[in-house]
């Protein structure tokens, strides 16, 4: 008997950088096909904005390399995924530091190691709106931002940056939310 025939199925959710913005365009029902077809199990997505629940009995760090490039190949773009598991996701949406405010925004970010304190470094470096903050908690990085002011923000028009669209994505903190309630 294989050591394969004994792995645990794992729950993750991917969180795909960049879909369905700026002229990448893709119906969720053909992303979970593709993980299908990369051998995924249990495959769903949330929302329109590219997380996709699933489970493998593949180590995390496979995961990755072998989604990137099925992606990349079926859509002709330079995919960039963050693979998240069901523990990880919940530290995301446990640690968020801000209270619910209806008049702002919070986002968690997941991305490369260290991604926080680039982030950070780059947060601190801006002018904010009034309200507007930054935290690291357990190496997640969390940004509050007034409602209509994400992507005119000083700190948003840094996030769009080419060079760290392979470093990073980010959510709304509800749709941690969600992940963790399906996972």
């Amino acid at each position: 008997m294989s050591l394969r025939n004994n792995a645990v199925k794992k729950s993750y959710c991917a969180f795909l950088r960049g879909v369905n913005v700026g002229g990448i365009n893709m119906k969720m029902a053909d992303v979970c096909m593709i993980f299908e077809s990369a051998g995924m199990k249990q495959v769903s997505s949330i929302l329109a904005s590219g997380n996709i629940l699933f489970s493998s009995e593949k180590e995390k760090s496979e995961l990755k390399p072998l989604l990137e490039k099925a992606m990349s190949a079926h859509f002709n773009y330079e995919a960039f995924l963050f693979i998240k598991d069901k523990d990880e996701v919940a530290t995301i949406v446990n640690n968020n530091p801000f209270p619910a405010d209806p008049a702002f925004h919070v986002y968690g970010f997941t991305g490369t190691d260290e991604i926080e304190k680039i982030l950070l470094k780059e947060f601190e470096k801006t002018e904010k709106s009034t309200g507007e903050e930054a935290q690291i908690i357990a190496k997640n990085f969390y940004w509050k931002v007034p409602r209509g002011n994400t992507t005119d923000s000083i700190f948003g028009k840094i996030l769009g940056r080419k060079s760290l669209k392979n470093a990073f994505t980010s959510r709304n903190i509800h749709t941690f939310e969600k992940a963790l309630q399906k996972m």
